[in-house]
């Protein structure tokens, strides 16, 4: 079984399961953001760069690369939690 904080994967022999994302607590007196990048490896990556040297975000701070099984993927909100989605296209692909 896949293990990073806040994220599990389907169990063995459960593998149409989605991978489930979970709300952890926050701090108290602060608001708990969780911040998804989905795109390709090198993708994701730049995107972990840059809002490390905006110094928006420390790269430690991210959990490895995780693959989105074919059967999906679950977020659990918190009650009255909200979201917005930005998508954009990243730099051209050097091939």
């Amino acid at each position: 079984m896949l293990y990073l904080p806040y994220v599990s994967s389907a169990r063995q022999g459960e593998a149409t399961s989605p991978l489930l994302l979970a709300s952890p607590a926050a701090q108290t007196g602060r608001e708990r953001l969780r911040h998804l990048v989905i795109g390709s490896p090198e993708g994701v990556r730049s995107v972990i760069h840059s809002l490390h040297v905006l110094r928006y975000a420390e790269q430690a701070l991210w959990s490895q690369l995780v693959t989105i099984p074919e059967s999906g993927m679950m977020i659990t909100p918190a009650q009255g939690e909200m979201f917005s989605l930005l998508r954009r296209d990243g730099p051209e692909l050097r091939g």
